[in-house]
This record gives structure tokens, C-alpha cells and sequence, in this order.
């Protein structure tokens, strides 16, 4: 029991949880406006793509949270700001790179007319995409740490 207080109690997990949600809702209601209307099942699936970024949200709230609680010259911090650097690079350049290899291949299967699914080719984030998501980041584990 007193682990599961523990984990309830961690306040840079739900940072990092919160951050996630709030992305994903925002997202959700983003495209519900675009495309007019509502599909909020998008908001229980991280897809990938699309303004913000849930990646970098969920991992700038949690290396803030994490330097507001264990002091941003601590390991810790450390630790989490890596890992939201190869997480937010990730999200801009390996899967932006794949998402173009995706396009290429939905050609190739247009042009062979065969009948397959095609690659989902929105993969990646825009810089913009990035940035509105580390900015949630940072606000949801400034309130959550504070």
C-alpha cells in the first residue's frame, strides 16, 4: 500500500501525466474545430503529429517538475532534461524522416495500384508543434511542482 501512496503522492509523475492529457485534449478540440467535428477518441490514443506536441509536452513538464522539486543542479534533473532532449529530437527528426519514407511508399503503392493500407504519413512535429508542446510542459510542471 505505501507504494501505490508513493506513486499518487509523486507530483513529477502526475506533472508529466497532466501535460500528456492537457496536449491531447487541446489537440482533440483542435482538430474537432479544423475538420468540424467531434472525434474526442483522439484524445485517448497519442497520435503523432499534430499541434502540440504531446511528446514534448510530457516531457517538459516532467524535467520541470523534476528540477523545481530536486533542484535544477541536481542528477535528477539531469537525467529528465536528457531524456527530453533525445524524446523531443525523436518527435522532430527520426520520426519526421519516417513520415517522408511513408509518403514515398504511399506513391509506390499508388503507382503499383495495389490494394494495401496505406502508411500514416504525419509522423513527425514541426518545430512550432514542438514548442507549443514544451511550453504546456513547462507551465502544467511549474503549476503541479509549485
Amino acid at each position: 500500500m505505501e507504494v501505490f501512496n508513493e506513486l499518487v503522492l509523486n507530483k513529477a509523475l502526475w506533472a508529466a501525466i497532466i501535460g500528456w492529457f492537457v496536449a491531447q485534449t487541446m489537440k482533440a478540440f483542435l482538430l474537432a474545430f479544423k475538420h468540424k467535428k467531434t472525434n474526442f477518441k483522439l484524445n485517448l490514443y497519442s497520435l503523432p503529429g499534430g499541434f502540440p506536441s504531446s511528446h514534448s509536452a510530457t516531457v517538459s513538464a516532467l524535467a520541470t517538475a523534476v528540477g523545481i522539486l530536486q533542484g535544477f543542479d541536481s542528477v535528477f534533473f539531469a537525467i529528465a532534461s536528457v531524456l527530453a532532449f533525445f524524446i523531443i529530437y525523436d518527435a522532430k527528426v527520426i520520426r519526421g524522416a519516417a513520415g517522408k519514407q511513408a509518403q514515398s511508399l504511399n506513391k509506390l503503392i499508388d503507382v503499383l495500384d495495389e490494394d494495401m493500407d496505406k502508411l500514416r504519413e504525419i509522423l513527425g512535429h514541426s518545430i512550432v508543434e514542438i514548442m507549443g508542446g514544451i511550453m504546456i510542459g513547462i507551465i502544467v510542471g511549474m503549476m503541479v511542482a509549485l
